[in-house]
């Protein structure tokens, strides 16, 4: 799988004490990236990932993720900037073992994200882009933004409408 930023790791090589990895996106890639979340622009990504390998080919890895995006508001459409500072735990699990399992069990979505890697590569790159993504606001709002007045009715309720329509008897 092809990915804008790929920065593969050969899984066997992680083996004994713990080993770090930093990554930091230039900006053709940083381009791409905004493209792709549909975001105005991206200042600044990297990560820190410290791996560790565990029984049964899981690689686990301890990410420090920092990111500095536009984003557009969903108040005002104006864009504005946010900074992203995350530490999230993960693990790089070889895709035929998450294969076997039949169905997640509720106590299976407590621990760290599985993700899966084929051939003995681990794309850090891909990790780091999946895990902006899933830090990105889904409604991100600028500090302070608010409705305009003609756009809230402070007397409106569920209800009104069908109050309106149907008036109460008296």
């Amino acid at each position: 799988m092809h990915t804008e930023f790929s920065r593969p790791v050969k899984a066997g090589h992680i083996h004994g004490a713990a080993q770090s990895y930093e990554l930091a996106a230039d900006k053709p890639t940083r381009a791409i990236l905004a493209e792709r979340f549909s975001l105005p622009a991206i200042a600044a990504l990297t990560g820190v990932f410290v791996l560790q390998h565990h029984r049964g080919g899981i690689i686990a890895a301890d990410l420090r993720m920092k990111a500095q995006v536009t984003q557009l508001c969903v108040v005002t459409l104006e864009p504005f900037e946010t900074t992203i500072e995350e530490r999230v735990a993960l693990h790089f699990v070889p895709a035929a073992r998450l294969a076997d399992e039949e169905e997640l069990a509720p106590e299976s979505l407590e621990g760290p994200d599985e993700i899966p890697y084929e051939d003995d590569v681990i794309d850090l790159g891909e990790a780091l882009a999946e895990q902006l993504a899933l830090a990105l606001d889904p409604y991100p709002r600028k500090p302070g933004a608010q409705l305009p007045p003609e756009a809230t009715d402070g007397d409106a309720s569920p209800f009104s409408a069908l109050k309106a329509k149907f008036g109460k008897p008296s």
